[in-house]
C-alpha cells in the first residue's frame, strides 16, 4: 500500500466514528490533576485505556510510578522492529485540568463528549486527549497500510501530571533515559497559529512564576485615623510593578529583556497572522514592546504579566488600611533569557527603585527551548505536513505558550518537533473546551504523512538530524 492508502486510512478513521467513540472514552474518565491529589483515574486512563490499545499494536508497556507524590504514574511503551533503526520518541498527557461542571454552557459536560456542527466538546478534546488519540489514530493507519511494519522504532511516554507542572517528568526521563532512547522526538500539544492553516514549532517560551508581598504589620487600621502616617501594602505594591513594567506592559528590567531577534527569526515571524478568528480578541495596538509586530511580540519576546492582586477584601471594602498586598506575577521568556537569576534581578531592580520593604519569592519555572531553524529535521517536517495538507505549515520557532520541552531538548538531547491539533479558541483550561472536528481531520492525515515518511530513509534525515542535534548540544 501508498502513502495515500495511509491517509485514506487515518481519514476514514474520523470518519466511521471510530475516532469519536475512542475520544468519548478517553474525555469520560475525570483524569484532573490540578487539584492537589492523584486520583485513580489517573493510573485507570493508562492502564485500561491505553495499554490494551498500544499492546494491540505491538508496543511493549510499562507503567511507571512517579517518584514525586504529587504527581501521577507514567506510560512507557516502546514498539522496536530493529535495533540497528532509528527511533521516534512521542509524548502526550493523560491529565486534564479541574472540570469546573457547572461552568459550562447549557447542554454541556465536562465528561461527556458532545459533538455540535464542528466543534467536539469535553474536558480534554484539545488538551491533550484529542490530540493523542490523533497521534496514535494516524500511527494505527500507518501500521496497517505497511503492513505491520513502520521502518524505524517508535517510543511513547504518557504522562499524567501535565496540568500540574509535571511532577517527577525529569526525574523519570533520567531515570529511564535508555528505554526513552532516541533519535528524534515528534509530539502534538498547544494550538496552531490559525485554525485553518497546520503549525509546526520547535519549542516553547518559559515561564517563571514570581510572587511580589508586603506584610506591613498584624491588622488593618481605619483609614480616617490612621490614613496618611501608615504605609499602604497595596500602594507600595502598585508602584512596585509600575517599576517592573510600564503603562503599556514593556519591560523595565533590562535583565528581563530578551536579547534582540535574530534576521532569521525575523524572517520565520513575518508572515505570521496574530489572532482574526471568529473566537479571538481583537489584538491592543500599542501594548507591548515598541517596534515589534504581533508575532514578534508574542513568540520572539519576553512579557511580564500580572496574574492576580491582592489586598484588602475588594468583594466587601472596608475603611482600612490593608495589613498586606501581594502580586502574582509571571514572565514568559524565549532563548536566551537568565531565567535562573530572576530573583535576584528582580531584588536588585526594586531596590535601585526604593522598594528594599518588598519580598520577591519565585515559585515555578521551566526553561525556554528553540529547536535552530537550520536543522534539517525542520524542512523535512514542513515539506511532509504541506504534502498532506495542501498548503505549507506556519511555522513557530518556539510556541508563546510553555511545555516541558526542555526535558526533552536537553535532558534527553533530542530535536524536538511540536504539530498542534487544536487553535488558540479552543477554551483549553476553561468551560466549554472543544476541538474542531476539520482540524481533528486533517490532524489525523498530517501525523500519518509524518509516521509514513519517517518510514522513508531516502526521504527522513536520520543521520544528519542527530549530528545536527549532537553539534546543537555541543
Amino acid at each position: 500500500m501508498t502513502r495515500s492508502h495511509a491517509l485514506q486510512a487515518a481519514a476514514t478513521y474520523f470518519d466511521d466514528g471510530r475516532f469519536f467513540n475512542d475520544l468519548q472514552r478517553r474525555v469520560a474518565l475525570r483524569t484532573e490533576s490540578d487539584t492537589g491529589s492523584v486520583p485513580p483515574a489517573l493510573h485507570a486512563y493508562l492502564q485500561d485505556e491505553l495499554v490494551p490499545r498500544l499492546t494491540a499494536q505491538g508496543f511493549g508497556c510499562r507503567i511507571v510510578p512517579n517518584p514525586d507524590a504529587r504527581g501521577g504514574p507514567f506510560l512507557i511503551a516502546r514498539r522496536e522492529e530493529d535495533p540497528a533503526l532509528p527511533t521516534v520518541l512521542s509524548y502526550g498527557h493523560g491529565d486534564v485540568v479541574s472540570g469546573q461542571e457547572g461552568q459550562w454552557r447549557e447542554g454541556l459536560d465536562p465528561w461527556q463528549l458532545k459533538a455540535e456542527g464542528e466543534r467536539l466538546y469535553g474536558r480534554g478534546t484539545a488538551d491533550n486527549k484529542g490530540q493523542h488519540t490523533i497521534a496514535l489514530g494516524a500511527l494505527e493507519a500507518v501500521l496497517a497500510a505497511r503492513g505491520g511494519r513502520l521502518g524505524y522504532n517508535i517510543c511513547w511516554l504518557i504522562e499524567t501530571g501535565e496540568e500540574a507542572a509535571s511532577p517527577g517528568l525529569e526525574a523519570v526521563c533520567a531515570q529511564e533515559r535508555e528505554t526513552l532512547r532516541a533519535d528524534l522526538f515528534i509530539a502534538s500539544d498547544g494550538p496552531r497559529v490559525q485554525a485553518g492553516r497546520p503549525t509546526l514549532f520547535l519549542g516553547s517560551r518559559g515561564a517563571v512564576n514570581f510572587s511580589l508581598r508586603l506584610a506591613s504589620r498584624a491588622r488593618g487600621y481605619h483609614s480616617g485615623n490612621w490614613g496618611g502616617v501608615l504605609v499602604n501594602p497595596a500602594t507600595r505594591i502598585a508602584h512596585a510593578l509600575a517599576a517592573l513594567a510600564d503603562a503599556r506592559g514593556r519591560i523595565l528590567v533590562e535583565g528581563l529583556r530578551p536579547p534582540a531577534l535574530s534576521e532569521p527569526l525575523r524572517a520565520a515571524l513575518r508572515t505570521l497572522q496574530i489572532g482574526g478568528g471568529p473566537d479571538d480578541p481583537a489584538i491592543d495596538a500599542g501594548w507591548g514592546e515598541p517596534g515589534l509586530t504581533p508575532a514578534e511580540r508574542l513568540v520572539g519576546w519576553n512579557t511580564l504579566e500580572v496574574l492576580a492582586l491582592g489586598a484588602g477584601n475588594p468583594q466587601r471594602p472596608v475603611n482600612a488600611i490593608p495589613p498586606q498586598a501581594v502580586a502574582h506575577c509571571q514572565l514568559r521568556f524565549v532563548v536566551g533569557t537568565p531565567w535562573q537569576q530572576l530573583q535576584p534581578i528582580v531584588r536588585a531592580h526594586l531596590d535601585a527603585h526604593g522598594f528594599d520593604d518588598i519580598e520577591v519569592a519565585v515559585s515555578l519555572s521551566g526553561a525556554a527551548t528553540r529547536l535552530p531553524l537550520d536543522n534539517p529535521w525542520v524542512a523535512w517536517a514542513l515539506q511532509s505536513i504541506e504534502r498532506s495538507s495542501g498548503q505549507r505549515a506556519d511555522l513557530l520557532p518556539n510556541l508563546a505558550g510553555s511545555l516541558p520541552n526542555e526535558i526533552f531538548a536537553g535532558l534527553l538531547g533530542l530535536p524536538t518537533l511540536w504539530v498542534p491539533h487544536s487553535y488558540p479558541a479552543c477554551a483549553q483550561h476553561a468551560p466549554n473546551e472543544h476541538l474542531l472536528a476539520p482540524v481533528a481531520r486533517e490532524g489525523l492525515q498530517i501525523m500519518a504523512g509524518l509516521y509514513w515518511d519517517l518510514g522513508e530513509p531516502d526521504q527522513a534525515p536520520w543521520q544528519a538530524g542527530a549530528l545536527a542535534a549532537q553539534a546543537d548540544a555541543a
